[in-house]
């Protein structure tokens, strides 16, 4: 994929949820929520101090994220789904 996000953006891919409850019913796909779940595809080179000093970015590609549930643009790049958003949109890393 030949994308690269600009300044303190990522470009993220949303991780499916399970189609099962813990109780065994399947969730049908009309009744699914979107994941706020996802894996960082690739990251911007950081946002700019007042000063022009660079303050890197805290997420990698790979790393697993939490993000809010309205967050980011939905894009579609070589036929994949994803999300381009601030990084301040993110609200965790999964370890």
């Amino acid at each position: 994929m030949a994308f690269k996000p600009l300044h303190d953006r990522v470009l993220v891919k949303r991780v499916e949820s399970e189609e099962k409850t813990k109780g065994g019913l399947i969730i049908p796909d009309s009744a699914k929520e979107k994941p706020a779940e996802g894996e960082i595809v690739a990251v911007g080179e950081g946002a700019r101090k007042d000063s022009g000093e660079l303050i890197a970015p805290a997420v990698k590609a790979g790393d697993r994220v939490l993000f809010g549930k309205w967050s980011g643009t939905e894009v579609t790049l070589d036929g994949q789904e994803l999300l381009i958003m601030k990084e301040s949109d993110i609200m965790g890393i999964i370890e």
